[in-house]
């Protein structure tokens, strides 16, 4: 009897000990699955979703699911997401980095409203760009508004010096958006947690020091269906 209760003592502390970081890596590996979550669905809608030519011809993917911010309305919100890059040479894509988007002015969005953000980086300046420190939209980067259908119109103008499309999802319409003003930085912790070691997202996304999380599998098998042109 005794014996287990020194072994449920044990088992206990141990528990306590471990379950911070288990928390945190499973509300990071939800981000991830979240993300191929909204990726996924908006491809599932014809008329609203990303044109195949833009997602064969990216460099990287921003995704941030389910920002929220009350007075939102001319202001600005504060949102955890992804992002990952494709490799120039073989075209494969990298485990996904934690980033935070905050600031900005996103105008007719609802206030208090859950907002899913996709931005499509269309070159590499402006990857080299976010990986450097904080990133400003408009500022540091052009961005414009997204086109929205498979059948849309794709101009070569817009593949190769568009910097950087950004589309936003509420309410079920999925349409672009121009993200002026927001700031995107790499989230360390959510990093950390997410692959256990205090990783850069440079080191993340272009020098391959981190795996692919299970997470991302969702995720990375939506991208893997629009290999690079």
């Amino acid at each position: 009897m005794r014996r287990f209760a020194v072994t449920a003592l044990v088992f206990a502390i141990i528990v306590s000990c471990a379950s911070p970081s288990a928390q945190a890596e499973s509300r990071w590996g939800r981000l991830v699955k979240e993300a191929g979550q909204v990726l996924g669905e908006i491809q599932q809608m014809p008329d609203q979703s990303i044109p195949e030519d833009l997602l064969r011809s990216c460099h990287a993917i921003c995704i941030f699911p389910n920002t929220i911010s009350a007075g939102f309305i001319f202001g600005g919100k504060y949102g955890q997401g992804i992002i990952m890059v494709r490799a120039k040479d073989t075209g494969n894509w990298s485990p996904p980095a934690v980033f935070t988007m905050a600031g900005g002015s996103f105008g007719w969005q609802i206030g208090g409203q859950a907002t899913d953000f996709v931005l499509l980086i269309m070159n590499r300046r402006s990857v080299d760009g976010i990986l450097d420190g904080q990133f400003k939209l408009g500022a540091d980067a052009s961005v414009a508004a997204g086109p929205v259908g498979r059948a849309a119109e794709v101009s070569t103008d817009i593949q190769m010096k568009g910097g950087i499309l950004s589309y936003s999802r509420s309410r079920g319409l999925f349409a672009g958006v121009k993200l002026e003003g927001a700031v995107i930085t790499q989230q360390w912790d959510g990093n950390f947690a997410l692959y256990g070691k205090s990783f850069s997202a440079r080191q993340i996304l272009l020098e391959d020091m981190a795996n692919m999380p299970e997470s991302a599998d969702s995720l990375l098998k939506i991208l893997n269906k629009y290999p690079k042109k």
